[in-house]
C-alpha cells in the first residue's frame, strides 16, 4: 500500500487563533460549535484568515459481490444508473452540489457496467465489481493498492485546482455490509448491533442480511492469511481488502492524501464514517482534517461516532449517501470561516470587552 506522511495539526498556534476568537465582538464561548470548527480548521491551515475556496466533491461509484446475497433491497443495476443519473444532474447530490457551489467529480472506480463513454463520469474502473467475500476476498493486493492510488490521485486534481476543502460520497448498492463488518471488527462491536435496514430492507431482510455477514466473518476468522499465519484478527489493510468496496478503499485513499495534503475533510454518513474509521486505524492522525457532519439513523451509526470520539453537526434522519449529508453542513462550516475573517472585534467595534 501507498505511504502518506500525515501528521498531527501543529498546535502551537492555538493560543494565538483563540485569542483571535476570544476578541471578536461576542460573548466568549457565544458562538459554540462555529468557535470548535474556526479553531479546527484554522489548524489544518495554520492561518487566522482560513479559506474554503474552490470546494470539491468526489462521489465514487463501484458494486459489490456481496449484494448477490440478497442483502440489499435495491437492485445492483440502480449503481449505474444513478451514475448516469448524477450526469444529467438529476440526483440529490447534483442539487447539493450546486447550492453550495462545490465541483462535482464522478467516478466510475468498480461499477458493473460499462460507463466509459458516459460523458461526465471519470473511467478509473478496476474491475466490474468486488468478488463476493462470502466466498473469497473481496479484492486483491493489486486491487487494493490501486483504489488507495485513485483516491490519492483524485485528491490531487482537487489540489491542483486549488481545492482547500473536499467532500467525498458513494453509490454502491450492498456497501453498507462491508460498513457493517469493519464497524464490529475494528470498533470491536457485536455484529448483529452494526446491521442496519441499509435502503430499506424489513425485519426478515436484517435478519437475512446478518445471517449472511455472520457466515462470512467467522469463514474470514478462520481462514484469513496474516504474515504467513492464520490469525482471527489481521492486519487492518487485509480487514480492508477482505470485505471492502472500491469505492470504499478509493475513499480511504483520498482521505488520507487529504489529510496528507492538509485539506479540510468532509466526513458523511454510515458508509463515510466507515472509511474514515478505516483511515483512523491506519493513520490516527488524519482525523484532525476531518469533520464529521451527519448522523443518520442507520443502526450503530452513532455507535460508530462514539468510538471515535466524532461529534456530528447534524442529525436529519439522512440516509441516501451520496455525501449529501456533508453538503448540507456545508454552510455551518462557512459560517465558521466568515466569523475568523468578516466578524469585528472589540478594538476595532470600540464596545467595551467586558470579560
Amino acid at each position: 500500500m501507498k505511504t502518506f506522511d500525515i501528521q498531527p495539526t501543529d498546535k502551537s498556534i492555538q493560543a494565538v487563533i483563540q485569542e483571535k476568537i476570544d476578541n471578536l465582538n461576542k460573548p466568549k464561548g457565544a458562538l459554540g460549535r462555529l468557535e470548535e470548527l474556526a479553531m479546527q480548521i484554522c489548524l489544518i491551515q495554520q492561518t487566522l484568515e482560513p479559506s474554503l475556496a474552490h470546494p470539491c466533491h468526489l462521489l465514487l461509484g463501484g458494486d459489490h459481490g456481496i449484494e448477490r446475497e440478497g442483502v440489499s433491497v435495491s437492485p445492483r443495476e440502480v449503481t449505474w444508473q444513478q451514475m448516469i443519473n448524477f450526469t444529467r444532474g438529476g440526483g440529490g447530490v447534483n442539487m447539493f452540489c450546486r447550492q453550495h457551489g462545490f465541483k462535482l467529480r464522478i467516478v466510475d472506480v468498480g461499477v458493473d457496467y460499462d460507463l466509459s463513454k458516459v460523458d461526465g463520469i471519470i473511467d478509473r474502473k478496476i474491475a466490474r465489481s468486488t468478488k463476493n467475500f462470502l466466498y473469497e476476498p473481496a479484492m486483491s493486493e493489486e486491487e487494493f493498492d490501486r483504489a488507495i492510488q485513485i483516491g490519492s490521485d483524485l485528491v490531487d486534481d482537487c489540489a491542483a485546482e486549488g481545492c482547500r476543502i473536499l467532500c467525498i460520497g458513494e453509490m454502491g448498492i450492498g456497501n453498507t455490509s462491508p460498513s457493517s463488518i469493519w464497524m464490529s471488527i475494528f470498533g470491536n462491536i457485536p455484529l448483529k448491533d452494526c446491521i442496519g435496514a441499509g435502503a430499506g430492507l424489513n425485519d426478515d431482510g436484517i435478519r437475512h442480511k446478518y445471517e449472511v455477514l455472520s457466515k462470512a466473518v467467522s469463514q474470514w476468522g478462520q481462514d484469513t492469511l496474516c504474515h504467513g499465519h492464520v490469525t482471527k484478527y489481521p492486519d487492518p489493510i487485509v480487514t480492508l481488502r477482505y470485505f471492502g468496496g472500491f469505492e470504499m478503499i478509493a475513499a480511504i485513499g483520498a482521505m488520507l492524501r487529504a489529510a496528507e495534503r492538509h485539506l479540510v475533510i468532509l466526513v458523511d454518513g454510515f458508509i463515510m464514517t466507515a472509511c474514515a474509521m478505516a483511515a483512523i486505524k491506519l493513520y490516527p492522525a488524519s482525523q484532525d482534517y476531518m469533520i464529521f457532519t451527519h448522523c443518520g439513523d442507520e443502526s450503530g451509526h452513532k455507535m460508530m461516532l462514539d468510538i471515535i470520539d466524532a461529534k456530528p453537526l447534524l442529525h436529519l434522519g439522512l440516509r441516501l449517501g451520496e455525501g449529501t449529508g456533508a453538503l448540507c453542513a456545508f454552510p455551518i462550516i462557512d459560517s465558521a470561516v466568515r466569523m475568523m475573517n468578516e466578524m469585528n472585534n472589540f478594538d476595532n467595534a470600540k464596545i467595551t470587552k467586558y470579560f
